[in-house]
């Protein structure tokens, strides 16, 4: 079993800046990618940003591309998202993933390509 606990939601204005923390924890055994997902009310969830095991791929949605920047450190299974000129739009709440086994390269976009999710933590951007 694998836990995914995420932490660092609030609330900002827009312009503002929050930096996101999650930290896997349990039977892990392989290499594998983590990724942060979001989804805000009445939409699905979908797809922020991943990065690879070793962190030399990344890749963002086109929407935060520019403003959020993922990082992680493997020897504390923990994965970082900085989140900068926050908007209104980016309000949701911010789910965390560990992906199934990848080469150490490889990141993953599709939410089922992730076998481990935390409880989400929410983010709220005011005007």
């Amino acid at each position: 079993q694998v836990n995914v606990v995420e932490s660092g939601g609030g609330s900002v204005q827009a312009g503002g800046s929050l930096r996101l923390s999650c930290v896997a924890s349990g039977r892990i055994f392989s290499s594998y990618a983590m990724a942060w997902f979001r989804q805000a009310p009445g939409k699905e969830r979908e797809f922020v940003a991943a990065i690879s095991w070793t962190g030399s791929t990344t890749d963002y949605s086109d929407s935060v591309d520019g403003r959020f920047t993922v990082s992680r450190e493997n020897g504390k299974n923990t994965v970082y998202l900085q989140m900068n000129s926050l908007k209104p739009e980016d309000t949701a709440v911010y789910y965390c993933a560990v992906s199934r086994p990848l080469p150490v390269h490889m990141i993953q976009v599709d939410s089922t390509d992730y076998n481990y999710w935390g409880q989400g933590t929410q983010v709220t951007v005011s005007s």
